[in-house]
């Protein structure tokens, strides 16, 4: 069975990949003071490129005894839209009419980029019970059923970031993939963006839970990987990145004392939490 895009959807669906996609690129080409990385590259791209703002403002002229105008259509932009509609549509164009690998990724690295930024959690405990019920929820539809398996290999969309396996033999021509869900991105992503907000309201000038969460996700990317190479099946990596997003923050909390501090952070505490934290 192969599933793909109903052909009424692809407009639609073209579309909002190209606007995920747009999102992400005005920060590597406009200026940007929080990151010193992209911050370091803007004068070089200023300098090829300068910024310009433009406006297109439509009026209608009402004549009469009390003549005025009305404004109909006002449209604000710069170079960096420009540029990045060009690119994105070029880029949905190439995924659209050959669905390659890469395009697929940059689209499906956008998705999880913005899912990251909407998406957020409220407390840690909240991020607790999300992660285990999804570790329930993974384990038993990947190794109770090959449902889900079946569908991340046969759905023709950039729901997944895939990596060819046969990338030295046969280049980017490659066909043999192995498959990494947004969703084992954007849901352990979003906890591990909660750690920096509770790192932050600290006020310890560290970021102890959000970069040892960070490094623990990534070591357990690896196992999954390694996992998956040594016993040639399919895994649900929410099996090994759960514990490691989870266990980390919560045994560096037990060592430091702030395992009380952890459960009860809230990023936007209640009324009631409020009054009490006055009280207090």
């Amino acid at each position: 069975m192969h599933y793909e895009i109903p052909p009424t959807l692809t407009p639609w669906y073209v579309d909002l990949t190209v606007s995920a996609d747009s999102s992400e690129i005005p920060p590597v080409i406009q200026r940007n003071e929080y990151c010193p990385t992209l911050e370091r590259y803007y004068g070089i791209i200023s300098n090829l490129l300068p910024l310009r703002k433009f406006d297109i403002i439509l009026t209608e002229k009402i004549e009469g005894e009390h003549a005025k105008t009305k404004s109909l259509f006002a449209l604000n932009f710069s170079t960096s839209d420009i540029i990045t509609a060009a690119l994105s549509s070029a880029i949905g164009v190439w995924y659209l009419m050959k669905k390659h690998w890469i395009a697929n990724n940059i689209f499906a690295f956008a998705f999880a980029v913005n899912g990251v930024e909407l998406l957020h959690l409220n407390s840690v405990l909240t991020g607790c019970t999300l992660l285990s019920g999804l570790f329930i929820y993974d384990v038993f539809w990947v190794f109770g059923t090959n449902v889900m398996v079946t569908v991340a290999k046969s759905f023709e969309a950039p729901i997944k970031l895939i990596f060819p396996s046969d990338l030295l033999e046969n280049g980017l021509s490659a066909s043999n993939f192995a498959m990494l869900g947004l969703g084992d991105i954007v849901i352990p992503g979003i906890f591990i963006a909660l750690l920096l907000r509770f790192d932050n309201s600290l006020n310890r000038g560290r970021k102890t839970y959000f970069n040892a969460t960070f490094f623990a996700y990534i070591a357990g990317l690896f196992l999954t990987i390694f996992v998956m190479h040594v016993f040639k099946h399919a895994q649900p990596a929410l099996l090994y990145l759960v514990p490691a997003c989870l266990g980390t923050p919560i045994l560096i909390a037990a060592i430091k004392g702030d395992l009380k501090a952890l459960f009860k952070y809230e990023d936007h505490p209640s009324e009631e939490q409020k009054e009490e934290g006055k009280t207090d």
